[in-house]
């Protein structure tokens, strides 16, 4: 038993000194590693990082500056942007119609919601269930 711990107690110094002195230097410092080749992306093993997050606000900047202004994104903001065209024309229905695209039934049930505007088979009707619900909606900040 004495000899292993005597074994042991020449050898450990004995490694950590060779390990020192492993980059050929003599003052027993060790030379630094040489860095490996830059790689353009991170690499994890062998195959590249990849991280997911968020876009950011400066991205999301430039694609609105890019569209002049950003279009409304809720079904209410596009019901309102359709306000803003002539009362009764054409046009204001096919402003509609582009949000709620129209699929006419023979018979059409009294519209709870604004989506079942349109099932309604005749324009005008299918424009004042429309203007009905749009007016309801209170104004959003834009």
């Amino acid at each position: 038993m004495r000899h292993i711990l005597l074994a042991l107690a020449l050898l450990v110094p004995a490694a950590a000194f060779a390990q020192g002195t492993a980059g050929g230097t003599a003052g027993g410092t060790a030379a630094p590693p040489p860095a490996p080749a830059a790689s353009p992306t991170p690499m994890v093993g062998d195959k590249p990082l990849v991280q997911v997050g968020k876009k950011s606000a400066a991205k999301k900047g430039e694609k609105a500056a890019a569209a002049g202004k950003q279009p409304p994104s809720s079904a209410a903001q596009k019901l309102q942007a359709c306000q803003d065209i002539d009362d009764a024309t054409k046009d204001r229905l096919n402003c509609y119609d582009e949000i709620f695209k129209p699929q006419p039934k023979a018979k059409a049930a009294p519209a709870k919601g604004v989506n079942e505007c349109r099932f309604l088979k005749e324009e005008d009707e299918r424009l004042s269930c429309y203007n009905g619900f749009a007016d309801k909606i209170p104004r959003l900040p834009r």
